[in-house]
């Protein structure tokens, strides 16, 4: 994970810092990495973290966007654990960069995650 932004309180990370973090699925296995966050603009929270999965030196790898709410911030990995499975991952919702605002795809990603909608949690104050 990159440490290029460090805040007295350690609550609080960088978006910066949290690019290229491990994500471990639910045996601790290394399972992948955030690639990048997706930020609703108008509540402001946080609605997927996509994550790139396997691959070798950047090649044949695939990123899935996975509701925020389906990965746990894990002190002991130093990374966020998740209860996805290669299963759920190889089934998941096709996804791609024209999809968003789609709805009803949004629905079905996080109904195959069981996560709770983003857009339902409201507006953090």
């Amino acid at each position: 994970m990159a440490k290029a932004t460090v805040h007295p309180n350690h609550q609080l990370i960088s978006s910066e810092d949290v690019e290229g973090t491990n994500v471990y699925g639910p045996d601790s296995k290394e399972i992948g990495e955030v690639d990048h966050l997706l930020i609703d603009k108008v509540s402001g929270r946080v609605a997927y973290a996509v994550i790139s999965f396997g691959g070798f030196l950047g090649l044949a790898h695939s990123h899935y966007p996975v509701p925020w709410s389906a990965l746990k911030y894990d002190t002991n990995l130093d990374g966020y654990v998740t209860g996805i499975t290669d299963q759920q991952l190889k089934d998941a919702p096709a996804f791609s960069d024209d999809a968003w605002g789609d709805r009803a795809l949004e629905s079905a990603v996080h109904k195959h995650y069981g996560a709770p909608y983003y857009w339902e949690l409201g507006v953090r104050g």
